[in-house]
């Protein structure tokens, strides 16, 4: 609770965050849009209140007022409007995932009741398959490409010019609706198969009371400038990479590929990033393989041991040639969605890049702790939020057990399902289902997902996100899963077994392998070496090795229900 460092503004909802946005920052830029040629196009704030305004009346125009609008498509400027544009006047907006395949896009449609949807090109034939060959409420298809209306498909250009032009006709229904920021305006399906997952409501409040605390949190104004890279139907990126800067007046803008991460921090000055560990991991290899090439990597070892205790602005002064590879200006990135090696975490660190964890659910809308630069423990997720309440659940002899929260970012349920609502909201306090531990400082630490737990015939827990951390040291792992193997007849004798996936390059260049036998007895024997370093009941019996990359969600989470089924 006392994880509080700046005052920020009121909002009441969505609606009045946009308004005072407009108003504060108009000819500031909202977006900076990269074209194909390589030029920019900006939109400003005002523009942005404009086309929101406009798009909003269209849809209500529609007779969508009160109706649940699905968007899927990549991050862009319309996705953003157009989630806007529902929130803040016409209805409930449902973002999907676009990975899904059309089977579990079809799934999603029908059991949101959507009335219509938002899409990208790329969607359009699957959707005009739903739309009529199922049981389901979609009656409008609106894409963010045409620029007309044709055949039986709205553009949502011309419905953003359309509604427009009713406002200056005076139509002003949209402009003039009341939020109610407490009842349901957001519904998010959590991951998983889309028959298992479940469907949170969230209210404007939620995510209003997080955006707060976020401000309270990190020093951002008006001229940062935000890389959205993670899927935006994703709750982190939707409150932290495009709610959070549209509330602070900052620029957003768009990378156009993992591949072109690095480059797009360059070209647009980009100041604040929020992702997942496996692309800080990636950014530090591009790093890496810069140094070796210029032949920098003994000097840098150097400079990191004589200025180990030096402040974060003096290590971005001595590590500026660093800096200067990822574009010069980083003031923030924010690690979120999944663990954070601790060794990346204390690597960005010594170079004077401000890495960052943050911890949350779909359910929290999502941020419940996020560490800053006065309150930092190196491995931790930070203290909670300041409107967030936190405890641990049954803690064990060494103070790890389920992480308990309660706060206005809770979400109101799950949608039509009150079982499972019931099951995670116990007398106002939201079941995590992580297990964790808090120091006598207050700081958070993950040890890993309640359910993932190993539990061995002799009582002894077996987290397997700690020990698959250890594993993907070895070099030439690039990810792995621990899991429990019956041995015997005795169903609930485990030995714990590790799934291996490696780079076959180094594999090749480092072992001298390619023959995947004689790869897994090698990576065998490193994993008998870790073996030597860990208490007997840890011991990895078994190893399995692949090249092919484990099945994971849009952000990232090893999906290890469905992994275990190819074992």
């Amino acid at each position: 609770m006392d994880n509080v460092t700046f005052t920020p503004p009121a909002i009441a909802n969505l609606k009045d965050m946009l308004n005072k946005s407009a108003m504060l920052y108009g000819e500031k830029d909202a977006y900076q849009i990269k074209n194909s040629d390589g030029s920019f196009t900006h939109y400003t704030y005002k523009d942005v209140l404009n086309m929101v305004q406009g798009l909003g009346t269209g849809l209500i125009n529609m007779g969508l007022k009160g109706q649940k609008i699905a968007i899927i498509g990549e991050n862009r400027i319309e996705w953003e409007i157009a989630y806007l544009a529902i929130v803040c006047g016409v209805g409930i907006v449902v973002p999907i995932d676009k990975t899904l395949p059309e089977n579990e896009l079809k799934s999603v449609i029908e059991r949101s009741e959507v009335s219509a949807i938002f899409y990208s090109e790329k969607y359009k034939d699957a959707l005009t398959r739903i739309k009529f060959g199922g049981q389901n409420n979609l009656r409008h298809l609106i894409s963010m490409d045409q620029e007309k209306h044709s055949g039986g498909v709205y553009s949502q250009k011309e419905l953003t010019e359309y509604g427009n032009h009713l406002i200056d006709a005076g139509f002003n229904e949209y402009i003039d609706a009341k939020i109610n920021p407490y009842t349901m305006n957001i519904m998010l399906f959590t991951s998983g198969t889309t028959s298992q997952s479940k469907v949170v409501a969230l209210s404007q409040y939620n995510i209003c009371s997080n955006l707060l605390d976020i401000d309270k949190i990190l020093d951002i104004s008006y001229e940062d400038i935000f890389l959205s890279f993670l899927p935006l139907n994703h709750v982190f990126e939707c409150t932290v990479g495009f709610l959070f800067p549209i509330y602070k007046g900052a620029k957003i803008v768009f990378a156009d590929s993992a591949r072109r991460i690095v480059k797009n921090l360059h070209e647009h000055k980009v100041t604040f990033l929020a992702c997942v560990p496996a692309m800080y991991e990636k950014i530090f290899e591009h790093v890496n393989k810069a140094l070796d090439k210029a032949g920098k990597q003994k000097n840098i070892v150097k400079l990191k041991k004589l200025h180990k205790h030096d402040s974060m602005e003096k290590k971005k002064e001595i590590f500026s040639y660093i800096h200067d590879m990822l574009g010069g200006n980083i003031r923030y990135l924010i690690s979120g969605a999944a663990p954070l090696d601790r060794d990346y975490e204390r690597r960005y660190r010594e170079l004077g890049l401000n890495l960052l964890q943050a911890y949350g659910l779909t359910e929290t809308s999502p941020v419940v702790s996020m560490a800053n630069e006065e309150n930092y423990k190196l491995g931790s997720v930070g203290k909670p939020a300041p409107s967030v309440e936190a405890r641990i659940a049954n803690p064990d002899a060494n103070g790890i057990g389920e992480l308990v929260v309660k706060g206005p970012n809770v979400m109101m349920g799950y949608y039509a399902n009150a079982e499972a609502t019931a099951q995670v909201l116990q007398n106002g306090w939201f079941h995590t289902g992580d297990l964790a531990k808090i120091d006598e400082d207050g700081f958070i630490f993950i040890c890993g997902r309640q359910k993932n737990v190993i539990v061995l015939k002799n009582g002894k827990n077996i987290f397997p996100e700690e020990m698959e951390a250890i594993v993907n040291k070895i070099e030439g792992v690039q990810e792995s899963l621990i899991y429990g193997k019956q041995h015997g007849a005795d169903k609930d004798d485990l030995r714990i077994h590790v799934k291996i996936v490696y780079d076959p390059e180094t594999m090749e260049r480092v072992y001298h392998l390619t023959d995947e036998k004689e790869i897994q007895q090698a990576l065998f024997q490193e994993v008998k070496a870790i073996n030597r370093t860990l208490p007997v009941y840890k011991a990895i019996r078994g190893v399995v090795v692949s090249k092919e990359p484990l099945i994971k969600t849009a952000t990232n989470k090893v999906k290890r229900l469905e992994e275990m089924k190819t074992l």
